[in-house]
Parts: structure tokens; sequence; C-alpha cells
């Protein structure tokens, strides 16, 4: 299953690496992408872990203040994890082509890129926290609380972005094991140190964002080490780090759109959040709960757009195009087996899952009409951002920049200025995803085949 594609690098870091240009896909995508979704599920518990421990430790208030502060820090982070889509794409496409020169410059170009992108979040995150949260029109009984939280997390910020980074390059040999095994130590150490500060120490959401942040130290220390300590091609020599021009160029060809256009959705996310924040207090406690939940469907769907990138971009790099659409219908498969399960699931055990969250009536009861909306129909956010994967994995990145800007953003925007003022209820404003979803995933399919037959003539096929 596991091909030890020799790049000069050590049977114990070879032993992690993944040729996706041969064999059977199913199979391989599977492999693949289930260590990714762990991983993911284990940093959304850091999240998770800060909610449920205020929620049910510190009060309504505090919920309130951790809950709403996701959109916000999403907005300023997606931009950077853009970035990190970018390192995986080239690394992938050289890794496919053989060229481990080509890798190990893009590597350390990729580390230097994540350094600098956390130290600016760090400070302009720290400084602007309260400012940002105004404008979001945050409630003034919990923006005191969740402008602390804020600033303690983006104190983080270098290591998270060196994490995202680090676990971008990684995941381009198909290495998916490893940041699972950083994360789940990682986890287990954020909840003892939830737990401690909130309940031992009676700290609220400050105890919860130091919890987070040295956790997600860890995980980054973990995985740093092993980036050193490796050999060849995925070897990291810290006294190297610089920014290769021709790489940065690659990276940011690939990753500035992607950037884009995380930060659109979030910009989008954030004027709902401000129409949440319009609603009493239950309701934004609510939302941000069954918001928490969705996360774990999302990212579950989400490991298969990372692989149908990854995969896609290995197949370009070694000249196997024919396998394009194999991979996309395959990981098209999976993720829509992911998100109607485990949308279903989290629909119909509602109720109690919300009640982990807060034992509030109207909190669940809030939650429950956002699940309806979302649960039900998140499938195709899944089949979406595959279909983005896709298109990035064969080096277009602006074409899906360009259709969710208009089909999640634009179109949003326009649904909250119109149909929902003039039908102010909550379940018409969660109604304005899955429009969204549709309209994008439809024009991304239709750009799949034009981008693909532009590959097909690049390759001589």
């Amino acid at each position: 299953m596991f091909s030890h594609v020799k790049h000069g690098g050590s049977s114990g870091s070879r032993r992690y690496e993944m040729d996706m240009t041969t064999g059977s896909l199913p199979g391989k995508i599977l492999l693949f992408a289930l260590p990714l979704m762990l991983s993911s599920l284990l940093q959304l518990l850091f999240n998770a872990a800060d909610i449920i421990v205020v929620g049910r430790f510190s009060g309504p208030e505090a919920l309130a203040a951790v809950g709403s502060t996701t959109s916000l820090i999403n907005l300023l982070v997606n931009f950077f994890i853009g970035l990190s889509i970018g390192a995986n794409v080239v690394i992938a496409n050289y890794f496919g082509a053989k060229k481990p020169n080509e890798i190990s410059q893009t590597l350390h170009t990729a580390v230097a890129l994540s350094l600098v992108s956390g130290v600016f979040l760090a400070i302009v995150g720290f400084i602007m926290a309260k400012q940002f949260l105004t404008w979001m029109g945050s409630p003034s009984d919990v923006i005191e609380l969740s402008t602390l939280y804020l600033q303690i997390y983006f104190l983080g910020m270098p290591a998270i972005m060196l994490y995202n980074f680090g676990a971008a390059i990684l995941r381009a040999v198909g290495d998916t094991q490893r940041p699972l095994y950083y994360l789940t130590v990682a986890g287990v150490i954020n909840v003892v140190l939830n737990l401690f500060f909130v309940v031992v120490l009676k700290r609220s959401v400050d105890g919860v964002a130091i919890a987070t942040v040295v956790s997600q130290c860890v995980s980054t220390g973990l995985l740093l080490k092993a980036l050193v300590q490796g050999s060849g091609a995925l070897k990291l020599d810290l006294k190297q780090l610089r920014i290769y021009p021709d790489k940065v160029r690659m990276i940011l060809t690939i990753g500035l759109p992607a950037g884009i256009q995380g930060t659109v959705f979030s910009i989008s996310n954030v004027v709902i959040q401000s129409s949440v924040n319009a609603f009493q207090s239950t309701v934004i406690a609510g939302n941000a709960a069954a918001a928490n939940i969705e996360g774990f469907v999302y990212v579950s769907m989400n490991a298969f757009y990372q692989a149908c990138m990854t995969f896609t971009g290995q197949n370009v790099g070694a000249g196997k195009i024919d396998r394009i659409g194999k991979i996309l219908l395959t990981c098209v498969g999976w993720a829509t087996v992911a998100g109607v399960a485990l949308g279903q699931l989290c629909y119909r055990l509602g109720p109690a899952l919300l009640g982990i969250y807060s034992t509030d009536p109207g909190v669940i009861k809030a939650g429950l009409v956002r699940f309806g909306v979302i649960m039900t129909t998140y499938f195709l956010c899944g089949i979406m951002d595959v279909l983005c994967g896709s298109l990035r994995g064969m080096g277009a990145s602006v074409v899906p920049m360009a259709v969710s800007i208009m089909g999640a953003c634009v179109f949003r925007l326009v649904w909250i200025a119109t149909y929902f003022q003039a039908h102010h209820t909550i379940e018409v404003l969660y109604w304005s995803y899955p429009l969204s979803w549709l309209i994008t995933l439809s024009v991304h399919l239709i750009c799949f085949f034009f981008v693909r037959r532009k590959v097909y003539r690049l390759h001589g096929q």
C-alpha cells in the first residue's frame, strides 16, 4: 500500500510516504483520508473542549464569548492556511515527478513563510481583537471575555501556522499518520489543562485559551522535531531557512487564490454571525454549539478534499492525467457517504449532542433549528470542496476562487440584504448556506471539464 519511493530519505521517513500514481484508488484514498479525518477531528476538539468546559462550568456568557470568536478566527487565519495549500500542491507535483532538490527548496520556503505569517497574525490579532469584535457587533455583555480569549489565542499563532504548513508538507507525500499521533498527544493535554484551569483554578475563557495554545505548541514541537530529524528531501535544516523566489511564486500561484477564497468564505460567515448576533443570547449560544458540532462533519468530508488535491497533484506531476477523473469520482463518492451518514446521525442525535454544550432548553432548541437546515444538506458542501480540490491539484486556483466568491460570498451577502431582510427569521438566514453550496458546486463541475482538457493539452495527451 505504501510505496518506498526513493527520494533520498531514511527508511523511517519513507514508510509514511505513499505513491499515489499507481494502484487502486478507493482503498488508497481512504487510507490517506482516515488519519487526516481523525487529525482534523482532534483539532476541532481543541475548540470544542473550550466551549464545553466554559459552557458547563462558567455559564452562558462565557460560552457565547468563546463560540462567537470562531468565525473571526477563521477570517484572519484562513488566508494564510491557503498558502499552506499552495505548498502542498507544489510538493506533491515534485514528489510525483521525483525531484528531491525542488522538494527541499519548497520545504524550507514554506516553513519560512509559516513563521512570518504566524508572527504577523499574532501582532495584528492581539492589537486589534476588541476592534474586530466591535465591528462584528459582538454583544456588550460578552465582548470583554471574547477579547481576552482572542488575544491569548492569537499569541499562539506562530505555532499554529508552523503546524499547518508542516502538516501540509507531510500530506503532500502521503504522510497523514504522524500528524495524527502528534495531535492525539496534544488533544489529551488540551482537555486536561482545560479542566485544570477552569474547574480547579476557577478561571474562565482565559484558562481555556491558555490550554489551547499550550497544546497546539506541543503538537507543533513534535512535528517540527520530525522534520528536523528527517533526511533527504524532507529534512528541515533550520539554518537553511530562506525564501526561494521561484518556489514562493509557485506557492503563491496556488495558495494566494486559495487564501483569498478562504477569507471570502469567512467574510460571509462573519456577516452571518453578525446577523445571528442580532437575535437573543440563547440563539447566539445555540448557533455556536450547533456550528461546533457541524465542524466535525465538515472536516470528515474535507479530508477527501485534501485527498483529491494531493492525489491529483502527484498524478499531474507524474504525467498520469488519465487518473484525474477517477480520483475525482472516488473522492466525491467518499465525501457524499461521509456527509450523508454523519449529517443524518447528528441530526437524529441533536438534542443529546447539543446537551453536551449546554443544559439550557432554549440553547438546545436554537441549535436544533440550525441542525434542521445544515445537517440535512451538508453533503453538498463536501462535493463542492472535492471539486475545488481537483481544480487546485491541476494547478488551477484562480478559477475556484472566482467561482466561490460569486457562489458563496456574493450570493450570501445578497440573500442577507434582500430575502432575509424581508423574512427576518433565523431559518431563512441559515438557508443561505445550502443554496450557495449547490450553486457553487454546479459551476465548479463545469470548470473541471475545461481545466482537465487544458491539462491534457499541456501534457500532449
